[in-house]
């Protein structure tokens, strides 16, 4: 009885509730999220290391993310192209193929940088297929439900987190390099299945379809030139601004917190890089505890308190980056707890309600190219901040941290004072 009452009780909860109900495209995007958070969590921690034992040093690696930036504005330039022309289903397994399961057989065999520059061009292409999967995700979604499902898309990607562990394991009995080439490859078969099974399960949008039809006597080149108009759109819409500023500095920290954070841990503070998959499961464990226990109560609120605090949270785990003593004893162990528990529970708050906005700020008639266009614009100006946290991290290892920590401020200074943000909370609290 008391089995019964609980599964009841949780199948209750808003949260699971809304997984529960999904149907279409959301429920596959969801559902099948796991086949590339599984394998992307298993190799992630270690995939600086990797490069880094194979030759790559701190500039080029750098010089990597600033390479793959730019050919990430080609791909989200024409990715609306794409995403319009060729529909959201199949545009997502073509280049989600490109993308993650051929660079990832690349990743496996690779023996110096070059071998990772051809990798990091090919993996450029998400950005096409991060529109086109974005729109498979909520074009047929109840909006009132959108901050719920990326909320399932961020659980998605924390239960994933506890299977590194296998990874960690993996790597104390037989060595870094053999172990993180076996996962390249177990990384390509199931994310393949992944991309695969969405689209021999899924369907075109809606308005997938509305825009095929339309374009489908359209030139490539005569569709571009239409942008013209649509980034005239994007700079007189104070909304859109407002979230592509956000985008931008979100993506920086993010870029630089998870190139050179095992760097840092390792090389600095002298962590075991055996330990590195442990990070990522506590800050799991606290941000699914945050989500089931007290995000349906967060959702009650204006969008605007809760950006504040989980960007304030971010503050404070980078600060106690900067400032963690070294040797890999129990002081540096309790302020790297302080940065996991300060970055779990900014990204549960801050995060949803990032992604939401990228949707609710857009006209939906036009959602593939302006959101294609505002991730070329955030990569265009993030591009060269590969780089430069590559010459900071050559400086000093704590410096990414430091300027991460500045830019998390000049974000919430934005959000505290955006009039925009205030409307659209409004707006979708009134329905």
């Amino acid at each position: 009885m008391e089995e019964r009452g609980l599964l009841a009780a949780l199948k209750r909860h808003p949260l699971v509730r809304t997984l529960l109900e999904l149907k279409g495209n959301p429920r596959y995007c969801v559902y099948l999220e796991p086949l590339w958070g599984i394998p992307y969590n298993l190799y992630m921690p270690f995939a600086t290391l990797y490069m880094y034992n194979l030759g790559v040093d701190d500039g080029q690696i750098g010089l990597l993310l600033s390479i793959g930036m730019a050919f990430q504005v080609l791909a989200s330039l024409f990715g609306g192209v794409f995403t319009d022309k060729w529909g959201r289903r199949r545009t997502t397994v073509i280049f989600d193929t490109i993308s993650w399961s051929i660079p990832c057989l690349i990743w496996a065999f690779a023996q110096n940088f070059w071998w990772f520059l051809a990798a990091t061009v090919l993996n450029s292409m998400w950005q096409i297929t991060n529109n086109s999967w974005t729109c498979l995700l909520v074009e047929d979604c109840d909006p009132k439900k959108l901050v719920d499902v990326y909320t399932w898309v961020t659980v998605s990607g924390l239960l994933a987190v506890f299977f590194a562990p296998i990874s960690t394991a993996l790597v104390s009995q037989y060595s870094l390099m053999p172990v993180m080439r076996g996962l390249y490859v177990f990384s390509f078969v199931f994310m393949s299945l992944k991309f695969w099974t969405l689209y021999f399960r899924g369907h075109e949008t809606a308005q997938g379809v509305v825009r095929m039809q339309q374009t489908k006597d359209t030139s490539y080149f005569a569709m571009l030139k239409e942008y013209k108009g649509v980034i005239a759109d994007i700079f007189h819409t104070r909304s859109t601004l407002f979230i592509l500023a956000i985008m931008i500095l979100v993506n920086i920290t993010s870029t630089l917190s998870s190139t050179f954070y095992s760097l840092y841990v390792v090389q600095n503070l002298g962590v075991s890089e055996a330990f590195l998959t442990f990070f990522p499961m506590i800050r799991a464990v606290v941000m699914l505890l945050f989500i089931f226990l007290w995000q349906s109560k967060v959702n009650r609120l204006p969008f605007k308190p809760p950006m504040i605090a989980g960007l304030g949270l971010y503050i404070v785990g980078q600060l106690a980056l900067v400032f963690a003593p070294d040797g890999g004893g129990a002081a540096t162990w309790a302020v790297l707890v302080i940065y996991i528990l300060a970055d779990a529970f900014g990204a549960a708050i801050f995060t949803p309600r990032k992604d939401s906005l990228v949707t609710l700020c857009v006209d939906p008639q036009e959602r593939a190219r302006i959101s294609g266009l505002l991730y070329v614009i955030m990569i265009a100006v993030c591009a060269p901040f590969g780089y430069i946290g590559g010459i900071l991290s050559g400086i000093n290892r704590i410096l990414p941290f430091v300027f991460n920590a500045v830019l998390y401020l000049l974000c919430a200074v934005m959000v505290l004072t955006s009039r925009s943000l205030k409307k659209i909370s409004d707006s979708v609290m009134a329905d």
